[in-house]
């Protein structure tokens, strides 16, 4: 058995495989605009993307980071969202894309599927609880370091400062300031625009709270 038909046995009841292609992208590439009507389910099988929005002022809000394994396009499958958020990829990402416009009435009553999706959501509703928890209880230390592991690629970390003080809830100038004791400290270091990580492993260690 091959790795697609293995895959796809775990989470569909049907043969998925007509319908499914391979599909990858590179860092910085968009896997979907914003406001664009995607008929696609994207399973996020290697890499890390953001998921962010912008406001009609032109502001930006970071809103997640998936990381495989995960899944892109679930909302508006059960058209909870129409137009999509934008999604970037941060590092290179591969997928299993399922041409869903083919295969709707499947998908809509495949047991197995469905319990994959209900299993998906809850588990995202948890993941976001943890994360608000997180803010609420730890310093900002903590949080930060969190923050440039799940936001970097690879090595490089390259967000705005505007809004990842956003994202983290704090000001911008508190954000700065934390940065700078983490350049003093040696975890990281500036490099024009942007900041490489030095010391992972303090970082990891601090995230951990």
């Amino acid at each position: 058995m091959d790795r697609i038909e293995e895959w796809s046995r775990e989470l569909f009841s049907f043969d998925v495989r007509p319908f499914l292609e391979e599909r990858i992208f590179t860092p910085g590439e968009f896997i979907l605009r914003e406001g664009s009507f995607p008929q696609h389910l994207y399973f996020l099988t290697q890499g890390r993307a953001k998921i962010y929005t912008t406001h009609k002022n032109g502001k930006v809000s970071l809103l997640s980071f998936p990381a495989a394994p995960d899944l892109i396009g679930d909302m508006e499958l059960l058209e909870v969202r129409r137009g999509s958020l934008c999604v970037q990829a941060l590092t290179r990402c591969h997928f299993w894309v399922v041409d869903s416009r083919r295969c709707l009435p499947q998908l809509r009553e495949d047991p197995k599927f469905l319990w994959f999706l209900c299993n998906h959501v809850a588990r995202r509703s948890a993941r976001q609880t943890s994360t608000l928890t997180i803010q609420q209880a730890y310093p900002l230390r903590n949080q930060l370091a969190a923050f440039l592991l799940m936001a970097s690629e690879g090595d490089r970390y390259r967000q705005r400062h505007t809004e990842a003080a956003e994202y983290l809830g704090v000001s911008y100038r508190h954000l700065l300031y934390v940065l700078a004791q983490f350049r003093q400290e040696g975890l990281i270091a500036r490099e024009g625009g942007e900041y490489r990580i030095l010391d992972r492993a303090a970082l990891e260690a601090l995230a951990a709270g």
